[in-house]
């Protein structure tokens, strides 16, 4: 349903997570962040859980409207136009304060003011061309998340025509915010997908909540299937938005070089939230393996499956498949 939230009903399968009462799989779906988001929940209310549906639909939407590029009147849309914010929603500084903090433990390999080199890209690419070396550097030169000053009262960008994205982290807030309200619900049992996952308890008594991980280089193929273990998920790739065939240049810029990291191809990060998820697969994209692992071995209850552009990947140590 364009624009609105859809619900779907069906019986599950399900009996032993609730003491024998029967339990039912409800669904729901809505637009966001240009595409189709949904829920699951198994609960023994189906009304409840109808209820918990919505509003954690609406709480996902909500972080769209504040964070998207694409809404005149969104929060972030104001401040890259006019390089000030006033009265900034909780849940923004919230993420710029996560933002912020993620920058620093990567020495900058993650950081929101990179949209203007997407700017450059993206101009470039409307005439079948990557942007010139003198256009990198302008670009460049409006890259620096230490420039982004927030207070209580305000967010400011220090440097005219700077732009900040928080499409590397969005969604996966997004994620968090559906979920508190599903527990508000009293709702134990779902799979929150807004682009990004996360879940609580199971699909059915015997089966856990799973996903698969897309290969980078093939869409019918799974690169694993992964249980999610009451944790949240997110992937970064160099296939998803490309500016070139040959996925060397792509929609994840590393600030130090003004271009497409390029030594990974995907990035999948299980953490207790979609904030740190969403956040660290783009960070870890950046990195490269030998970096990112290093990083996620400082990080409680991370783990990461690193694919390379040969095919390669790379574990942590207690990866859950």
């Amino acid at each position: 349903m364009a624009g609105g939230i859809g619900l779907g009903l069906a019986l599950a399968n399900t009996s032993g997570a609730n003491r024998g009462v029967p339990l039912h799989s409800v669904s729901g779906a809505a637009l966001a962040f240009g595409t189709t988001i949904s829920i699951e929940v198994v609960h023994a209310d189906r009304p409840q859980a109808e209820l918990a549906i919505a509003g954690a639909l609406a709480a996902a939407r909500q972080v769209d409207r504040l964070m998207t590029l694409h809404r005149p009147d969104s929060q972030v849309a104001i401040l890259n136009r006019t390089g000030v914010l006033e009265q900034a929603h909780p849940w923004l500084l919230h993420v710029l304060a996560h933002a912020g903090e993620l920058s620093r433990i990567s020495e900058g390999a993650f950081d929101i003011t990179v949209q203007a080199l997407w700017h450059a890209f993206s101009a470039a690419s409307q005439q079948d061309r990557l942007p010139s070396d003198a256009e990198r550097r302008a670009a460049m030169a409006l890259v620096d998340w230490r420039q982004v000053q927030v207070t209580p009262q305000r967010v400011s960008l220090a440097r005219p025509g700077m732009a900040i994205t928080l499409n590397g982290i969005a969604q996966g807030f997004a994620v968090d915010r559906a979920r508190a309200v599903l527990d508000a619900h009293g709702i134990r049992h779902a799979l929150i997908d807004t682009g990004e996952f996360g879940a609580r308890g199971r699909k059915t008594a015997q089966q856990a909540w799973t996903i698969g991980i897309r290969d980078p280089r093939d869409a019918q193929q799974l690169a694993g299937v992964l249980p999610m273990q009451q944790r949240c998920v997110a992937t970064s790739g160099d296939y998803q938005t490309v500016f070139t065939p040959d996925f060397v240049h792509h929609h994840i810029f590393d600030p130090a070089s003004g271009d497409s990291p390029v030594e990974l191809a995907s990035v999948t990060v299980v953490a207790p939230t979609g904030l740190q998820a969403d956040g660290l697969s783009t960070t870890l994209m950046v990195l490269g393996a030998q970096r990112a692992m290093a990083l996620v071995a400082t990080l409680a209850e991370v783990d990461v499956l690193l694919i390379d552009k040969q095919g390669r990947a790379w574990r942590s140590g207690n990866w859950p498949v």
